[in-house]
């Protein structure tokens, strides 16, 4: 056989160098590189530092696309050429391109989350009717994502009549969640209801152990003291505290809880994107909270509010409404799609570090009061959450 090996600045050709066995099938064969005679060890003509790949000159070698034997069936011409670095970084993803992927999803994340909390704080504070604003946010929503599949722009996703049996609950459970922090924020400020949601960590592990029999690492329980330890300090000390306000945080958290663990349980086996599968959430979650909306305050209540806030607000009350609706969309939607690409602990990270971008930006925005003991609660509750999700892995 004739084999030729090359490299920047060194070549040879040579036969014999390798050697096919006789077997059975006459394209199952070993090869062997040349021994380096003695004397000259110290200058090797191949690399060890750079992977060799061989070729024909008519087709690549592999185990499904093999050289073809030359009529004389006794020869075999291959080529080894060293791998060009450039080529192998460039078919791969580097660690730092990915490390910005994450911080892109991160960054977009927060700041459609700071968005939204500025946005209804201020049409709540105008307009005080929670009901109806949570159902035009999953409305705006889902009139986004019907035009998106209409017009291609995202491919519908292909469900079954057992998708949506078992994302029922999942929207049950989201839409009460969705509505109580939304009643919570009507009622107290943006910080305490968000402090007292970082407390989530807390629920799902009590839930887990009593209702669904889980046991947790001793780590695991420890982290829930200054969880709940931070957001008792929190409330004691708030200055505008309120019961329906405080309320309406923990039953969030407890909705979103049982949210959680429905969508694992009814989301295995099934290949709908994060995106999608958000779009299908809202969607339903929108059926299930316009009747109710409609019941516990009525088109004549909306109606003589919407006037007030035009005649105090003006104009601008619309952007407000129509943005808190969109920015609600589109942080759910990107906090979805993070879970295609990111682990859960570096969710649960990112989580964290959300509510304290929505704290500290509430704060500075509507010049919320704050102590520097409620602060302290606030930093051990979140503090306390991070723990949690360092242990919880």
């Amino acid at each position: 056989m004739i084999c030729s090996l090359k490299q920047p600045g060194v070549s040879f050709s040579c036969s014999d160098v390798v050697l096919r066995r006789k077997q059975s099938n006459p394209f199952q064969s070993s090869f062997l590189l040349p021994c380096i005679p003695k004397g000259k060890a110290e200058r090797s003509l191949v690399s060890v530092h750079k992977p060799l790949h061989l070729s024909s000159p008519s087709k690549k070698i592999s185990t499904l696309n093999l050289p073809s034997v030359n009529p004389r069936g006794n020869s075999i011409r291959c080529e080894a050429f060293e791998a060009d670095r450039s080529n192998i970084e460039a078919s791969a993803p580097s660690e730092a391109a990915k490390r910005l992927k994450i911080g892109i999803y991160f960054a977009t994340w927060w700041a459609l989350n700071v968005v939204f909390n500025i946005y209804n704080k201020k049409v709540l504070n105008a307009y005080p009717y929670p009901w109806l604003t949570s159902t035009l946010s999953l409305a705006c929503g889902s009139l986004m994502m019907l035009i998106s599949w209409a017009t291609r722009i995202v491919e519908a996703p292909k469900t079954d009549f057992e998708f949506w049996k078992t994302l029922v609950p999942v929207a049950v459970a989201h839409t009460i969640g969705h509505v109580a922090a939304t009643v919570s924020m009507s009622k107290v400020a943006v910080s305490f209801t968000h402090i007292i949601k970082s407390g989530e960590p807390a629920f799902s592990v009590l839930v887990s152990r009593f209702l669904l029999g889980e046991s947790f690492p001793v780590p695991v329980y420890l982290s829930l003291v200054p969880i709940i330890g931070g957001c008792a300090l929190a409330a004691v000390t708030e200055l505008n505290f309120n019961m329906t306000g405080f309320m309406g945080a923990m039953i969030s958290n407890l909705a979103f809880v049982f949210r959680n663990i429905f969508s694992k349980r009814g989301m295995k086996g099934k290949s709908v994107s994060g995106m999608n599968y958000y779009a299908c959430l809202s969607i339903l979650s929108l059926l299930i909270l316009a009747p109710f909306a409609v019941a516990v305050e009525g088109p004549q209540m909306w109606a003589a509010g919407w006037q007030t806030a035009l005649s105090q607000i003006g104009p601008q009350f619309v952007w407000w409404v129509a943005a808190q609706s969109v920015f609600y969309h589109l942080y759910n939607q990107v906090s979805y799609m993070s879970l295609d690409e990111i682990s859960p602990l570096t969710f649960s990270v990112g989580n964290t570090m959300k509510r304290i971008s929505v704290i500290v930006s509430s704060i500075i925005i509507f010049h919320t009061p704050v102590q520097p003991i409620n602060a302290l609660g606030a930093a051990i509750a979140i503090f306390g959450t991070f723990l949690y999700s360092q242990a919880k892995q």
